[in-house]
């Protein structure tokens, strides 16, 4: 059968935003922070000090939201962020002490989302689904 006829977009939309909805209110018992923020900490920890456009980039938001974002993350003391030595218009970001204790805390509700995942995903249907999802990610980017 074909994608249209199994009603993939409308099943990948329904399990997508119940997996968002379960990550959020896990992380936000675990660590007081959204899945976005999440995503934005995690790589201002690996990649930092990033500027707010690095963050827009990798998310694929616009840069008004990640300054949102900053801003919340910010007034959590989850990072700081300080005007850029090689751009002055720039602002960089780096994640705090605070902000690692927060990754620290998404790991285990990361770990029971995966669970799901990987209880009803063989390794090999796997593998398909991610360089599907890529695949589909570069078409609809072209």
């Amino acid at each position: 059968m074909s994608a249209s006829e199994h009603r993939l977009y409308f099943l990948l939309q329904r399990v997508a935003h119940r997996l968002k909805k379960r990550a959020d209110s896990a992380l936000k018992d675990s660590a007081g922070l959204t899945t976005a923020q999440a995503a934005a900490l995690s790589i201002i920890a690996k990649d930092g000090p990033v500027t707010q456009r690095f963050v827009a980039d990798k998310l694929s938001q616009r840069e008004s939201a990640v300054m949102t974002m900053a801003n919340r993350l910010l007034a959590a003391d989850y990072i700081s962020r300080e005007r850029s030595v090689a751009d002055g218009r720039a602002w960089e970001l780096t994640i705090s002490p605070k902000g690692l204790d927060a990754l620290s805390n998404i790991k285990v509700p990361f770990g029971k989302i995966n669970d799901v995942l990987d209880k009803n995903i063989d390794a090999e249907d796997a593998e398909r689904l991610a360089v599907s999802l890529k695949n589909i990610l570069a078409a609809l980017d072209e």
